[in-house]
């Protein structure tokens, strides 16, 4: 049964924003109270968290699709939706976060560390929202905007000080049991490590992590057995530790090809090259394998090695390995530069732009790109004349319609909003008038200026007496 699991794809989908309320305030003795539709909630987003408690991805491996709560509609009373919950996930440290094409979008690393993976869509505005001085009753309210729905992937990344890189059954199981308290599975054959394992060693007052990577082979980088899967492990740590076995049992394997082999793994997948490395001859309780690592040492440390001869089963060397990897550990933190607070970078929009694009295409469709208009459009409930009007509106205000005419289009052509896969399509008339002006004047509203009873009994009785005042003024004496 799969343990650990460290790349996996995962469907998210981010709350839609509730719709917004078109509602009029009923009270007796008050016909037309004014708008009181309430906005509707946002959608909640999903956000991926470092958890140091999670150690693999596979939570995810056997539930990919994960989906926020939506917001909740507006109602009447001006009582806005309830927000759709966050959905938050909890990645491993070291989680890189890729889209589709295999671009990184994120590289979480240390507790705390967040990504909003799908950002929640906003909730549409109630009619008492959209009501100005020249629109007082909008018999309309904005649809609220879908969430974010995309396909992403994780791949986990090791975050270890030191890396156990060897041949399978080269001792590093064995050895990293015993510099530290992780129990990993230990048998003699190949690949008895499946999943990298974790230790943490205190040598003083240092304490760092080794990470046991499984056994590469030549060809591992082109994906021969589990080399090219757990390589990227490998990337994180700061020390490459190269185990060697010096009491192999197959005849054509001795520790110097052995670590050539290796190397040329490491140089193939690239990215390592900086990194400070040790040799460790293991396995010198053997006495064929004392005899080998005394002869093979001198070569090793003229290559630049500092080397060191361990024996995993009888405890042999073990704390000046130890020692000398904390001591490079330290030396790499204190290279590394200071970690400074999160400055927040804004980049306000030029006052000119209006954050929309428009285009010809072959076909003669003209389309408008950008994420006011498209938004705008997701917003609008077709089947209401008014909101189309208020849409029509909003568009001429921003510029749309003047950037259409600077780019040739004629009355009576196509005009597409949004992409090619979700656009609206219509038949282009400069200064349409739509919906809206069925009510009079675009943003004007004729119901508050419908006679009331009382107000047309004034009228009719000012009415008789301006006549009986003219008919008096036009009467002549005998």
């Amino acid at each position: 049964m799969t343990t650990f699991v460290d790349r996996v794809e995962l469907h998210v989908a981010a709350g839609n924003g509730g719709h917004g309320c078109a509602s009029v305030h009923r009270e007796k003795f008050k016909p037309l109270g004014g708008p009181d539709g309430g906005n509707g909630g946002r959608g909640g987003d999903v956000i991926l968290t470092v958890d140091q408690s999670v150690t693999t991805l596979l939570e995810y491996h056997h539930s990919p699709h994960r989906k926020a709560t939506n917001g909740k509609p507006g109602e009447g009373g001006s009582r806005s939706g309830k927000d759709g919950q966050d959905l938050v996930l909890p990645v491993p440290d070291g989680t890189v976060v890729l889209d589709g094409a295999g671009n990184v979008l994120a590289d979480l690393v240390g507790q705390g560390t967040s990504y909003v993976a799908a950002q929640g869509g906003r909730g549409g505005l109630g009619n008492a929202a959209l009501a100005s001085a020249r629109r007082k009753a909008p018999g309309f309210a904005l649809l609220g905007v879908p969430g974010d729905v995309l396909d992403i992937q994780l791949e986990l990344k090791t975050v270890a000080d030191v890396a156990l890189v060897g041949y399978p059954s080269a001792g590093k199981s064995s050895l990293i049991s015993v510099l530290s308290a992780a129990k990993p599975k230990i048998a003699d054959y190949p690949f008895t490590t499946l999943v990298p394992n974790l230790g943490v060693v205190t040598a003083g007052a240092t304490v760092y992590t080794v990470a046991d990577v499984p056994g590469l082979i030549p060809g591992a980088s082109q994906g021969k057995g589990l080399g090219l899967e757990f390589l990227r492990h490998v990337e994180r740590c700061s020390v490459l530790v190269h185990v060697l076995d010096t009491a192999t049992l197959e005849s054509d394997r001795d520790p110097v090809s052995d670590l050539d082999i290796i190397e040329a793994e490491l140089r193939e997948y690239g990215g390592l090259e900086n990194r400070p490395r040790i040799v460790v001859l293991n396995k010198i309780d053997v006495p064929d394998g004392k005899d080998l690592a005394e002869m093979v040492r001198p070569d090793l440390e003229a290559r630049g090695y500092r080397v060191f001869e361990v024996s995993a089963v009888a405890h042999m060397g073990l704390k000046e390995l130890s020692f000398a990897l904390a001591e490079l550990v330290a030396g790499a933190r204190s290279a590394r530069p200071k970690e400074e607070a999160t400055r927040i970078v804004i980049r306000p929009k030029a006052v000119d732009d209006a954050g929309f694009t428009v285009t010809r295409e072959e076909d003669g469709l003209f389309r408008v790109r950008g994420e006011k208009p498209e938004r705008w459009v997701r917003q609008t409930d077709f089947s209401n004349d008014e909101a189309v009007g208020y849409l029509a509106d909003r568009l001429n205000r921003l510029g749309v319609e003047d950037r259409l005419m600077k780019a040739g289009a004629r009355s009576g052509d196509g005009v597409a909003i949004g992409p090619e896969d979700n656009a609206v399509v219509f038949d282009w008339e400069p200064s349409v008038t739509a919906g809206a002006e069925m009510l009079g004047r675009r943003g004007e509203d004729h119901r508050f200026e419908a006679p009331r009873p009382a107000a047309q009994r004034r009228r009719d009785r000012d009415a008789e007496r301006d006549e009986a005042q003219q008919e008096f003024d036009g009467f002549e004496p005998f």
